[in-house]
């Protein structure tokens, strides 16, 4: 591994040079408000690129056999690394996007609902030179590791060179942003009018009274055409400037771009330690501070908010427990508040140690998709979303992260993220339901967590 000091500088700024790049990614923390977990990641031209679509899995535009997840574990076993002493987590490796439906790949579910935009379900790449943002220390590296070069001279003559190049790239890239452009201004199309969403959650409610789930999260989905003037790069800076969050993203993947502002650890991995931290309880920020605390508390006292945290949690505990040391799974924290730009969160965290020979992949395989984004019981709450939901989610509910040469992990819940289709743009959000729910309740609750989203493209400064 080739590790190369650079002079730090602001990721989002020097991102411009590489935002419209096919397979450019900026991994955000800037607005990480964890000790310690303050970084921020470019990646761009990929080595590798695995996409998955209705058509099946392809390596580098060829097909390749097999399920998304087998090919991603074979390749990045062919891939996988000696550790090695890093400053940061991530030193490269698979970054990208798993989407919603490739549940349907673990699980015998219905077929999954296409549309008119046909996403791809999976789209990640190999990256074998990042540059790494140390926001707390204010320190900044390139990490090269000269892959997929197999001999050692090889390798290392292709790391320096690589690494030198995109010095060199980063050295060209404006030192300052431009103010942020909120003239263009867009407009939001719901796809399912408000009586018809309170009648779905009335369902939902039926279904779990008549003993077949406990919970299922239901979910809406918007569309808005793309502002004359607005370009992918500059929606996400103004979704940051709305919505600051620890796992913020903007990714692009082919024709396809990915805006995310998510809140939510759906895994992480160091070592053998596994960690997942879902969130279930909302509650809307309130300029006036005497207000906002009264919310924040309210939220905290809730037995419906922490009762359906709970159940998560313990769905959580079972996917962890399928790849972890019997007896390892534990939770260290129940039920905590956290604020954040928009919203107040109940926010658990579940822990575990992954068992000897298991590896990324298996407990991505095991967990995915989140318990927070499905319901429980996991399959049952996913088959009544396919029923009830009128399209596909997509990109919305997957994961967002990395996946290191090291066989370390992050991965983001894609919640609270914008996808734009070509010159169409999509939100979507959504709640637990549960048996005391109250079905206009969780429709406003829904748009609560969609409104940085929908002001985005509706160009409202915050």
């Amino acid at each position: 591994m080739h590790i190369r000091s650079i002079s730090y500088c602001d990721p989002l700024a020097a991102f411009q040079f590489f935002a419209k790049d096919r397979h450019a990614a900026l991994l955000d923390g800037a607005s990480a408000h964890e000790s310690g977990k303050n970084f921020s990641y470019i990646g761009v031209n990929p080595f590798c690129v695995i996409v998955m679509t209705q058509h099946g899995v392809t390596i580098d535009g060829k097909p390749a056999g097999g399920d998304p997840f087998a090919v991603l574990q074979q390749k990045r076993d062919e891939y996988a690394g000696e550790s090695f002493e890093s400053p940061v987590p991530f030193s490269g490796g698979v970054l990208g996007y798993f989407g919603y439906e490739l549940a349907n790949c673990l699980e015998k579910l219905p077929k999954p609902r296409r549309d008119a935009f046909d996403l791809p379900s999976m789209a990640i790449g190999f990256y074998d030179v990042v540059a790494a943002f140390d926001h707390r220390e204010r320190k900044a590296w390139i990490l090269s590791s000269g892959l997929p070069e197999k001999t050692s001279a090889a390798r290392r003559a292709r790391a320096e060179a690589r690494a030198e190049c995109l010095a060199q790239k980063l050295a060209q890239a404006p030192v300052d942003l431009p103010a942020v452009d909120w003239a263009p201004r867009g407009s939001w199309q719901a796809e399912l009018e408000r009586g018809e969403i309170e009648q779905r959650i009335a369902k939902i409610i039926d279904y779990i009274r008549a003993g077949d789930i406990f919970q299922a999260n239901f979910t809406q989905r918007l569309r808005a055409a793309r502002p004359q003037g607005l370009d992918d790069f500059t929606l996400y800076r103004r979704l940051r400037a709305l919505n600051p969050a620890p796992f913020a993203a903007f990714l692009r993947c082919g024709e396809i771009s990915v805006a995310s502002a998510s809140p939510e650890l759906f895994l992480r991995l160091r070592g053998a330690c596994v960690e997942s931290r879902p969130i279930k309880g909302t509650r809307a920020r309130d300029p006036d501070p005497a207000r906002d605390a009264a919310l924040a508390a309210e939220l905290n006292n809730s037995s419906k908010d922490r009762a359906e945290n709970l159940m998560i949690v313990d769905l959580m505990r079972n996917d962890l427990s399928r790849v972890c040391d019997p007896g390892s799974v534990h939770v260290p924290h129940l039920c905590a508040l956290e604020s954040f730009a928009s919203v107040h969160h109940l926010t658990s965290t579940v822990a575990g140690r992954l068992r000897k020979g298991a590896d990324p992949v298996d407990l991505l395989r095991a967990s995915f998709p989140g318990g927070s984004i499905t319901g429980a019981p996991k399959i049952r709450a996913m088959e009544i979303i396919h029923e009830l939901e009128p399209a596909p989610r997509g990109v919305y509910c997957g994961c967002v992260g990395w996946i290191g040469f090291d066989c370390a992990m992050d991965m983001s819940m894609t919640i609270r993220t914008l996808t734009i289709a070509g010159d169409t743009i999509l939100a979507q959000a959504g709640g637990g339901i549960v048996a005391d729910s109250d079905a206009g309740a969780e429709y406003e609750e829904s748009m609560i967590k969609l409104a940085p989203l929908l002001r985005a493209v509706t160009g409202e400064k915050p």
